[in-house]
């Protein structure tokens, strides 16, 4: 497959001129964070990035969605972190959606361009720099690792979304498939971070209601989405967050594919208590 196109957030200020009515929305089942609401100013720094912000678009909050955190990260030339992660707890998934990053785990350095996707294990010891002449944008997705005893942790995995084949849903003469980075039978992994393509007028044709969490980042194309008891209009930047249970379902709406990146917790017993 050639490499699609991906939307990345650029941040900027809107004018004193623009009307206030929104599509941004945040209810006890769902939030939804449109592209127009990532701004320069709802941009936070961490600690040992240089040269590099970062749009908060989901956070473990009790009574919602309590498994992952979601960043956008902006780097720019130059940019980077010797020292990126400071919880050992933590595995993450990176999925670039603009410019080239220079990602190093252990001793194996690699270069990810629009569309590189790593994952990496908790514990892993691992760096990102901007080496090129140009901003790069990827997501950075968060979750603290449960362990089971007898079952090892991931290995890291470095790929990109054109080299792997979606597979299809059945029945959908593959008009509804995803991307699937990690095997979905091998139980070491407690997340798994997917692309999910339509193409026009493809549908999700029923509510989909189920424990998993969800984080949706729209990369390409349009859609009505349901979310509980609305349908909401979403296109390439927005960001739907959805806590468990929350019924969904969607037409895509042409004219190309409707594409998403896709975060869900799998493969554990729930938790009996806190």
């Amino acid at each position: 497959m050639t490499d699609p196109s991906y939307f990345a957030p650029k941040g900027g200020l809107p004018p004193q001129t623009q009307l206030l009515t929104d599509r941004a929305m945040f209810t006890e089942a769902y939030a939804v964070i449109p592209k127009g609401t990532f701004s320069d100013i709802v941009t936070s720094r961490l600690p040992f990035w240089d040269k590099a912000r970062f749009w908060v678009i989901a956070r473990p909050l009790s009574g919602f969605a309590e498994s992952f955190s979601q960043y956008i990260a902006e780097v720019l030339p130059g940019g980077g972190s010797d020292r990126p992660e400071s919880d050992p707890r933590a595995q993450a998934v990176l999925f670039v959606v603009e410019g080239t990053v220079s990602l190093t785990l252990g001793a194996a350095e690699h270069q990810l361009a629009e569309g590189g996707y790593a994952y990496i294990p908790p514990g892993t010891k691992w760096r990102l720099h901007n080496t090129g002449d140009a901003p790069a944008r990827f997501h950075w997705i968060r979750k603290a690792y449960e362990p089971v005893e007898g079952l090892p942790p991931p290995a890291p995995l470095i790929t990109r979304d054109a080299d792997v084949s979606p597979t299809p849903m059945p029945g959908t003469d593959g008009k509804w498939a995803t991307t699937r980075f990690v095997d979905p039978d091998d139980l070491s992994h407690d997340m798994h971070v997917t692309i999910v393509t339509f193409q026009p007028g493809a549908v999700i044709p029923f509510a989909e209601t189920h424990v998993m969490e969800h984080g949706l980042y729209v990369l390409e194309g349009k859609a009505v989405y349901r979310l509980n008891q609305d349908w909401v209009e979403v296109e390439a930047g927005d960001f739907m967050w959805l806590r468990a249970f929350c019924p969904q379902a969607c037409y895509a709406g042409g004219p190309g594919p409707f594409r998403y990146l896709l975060y869900k917790d799998v493969n554990r017993h729930m938790k009996l208590a806190y």
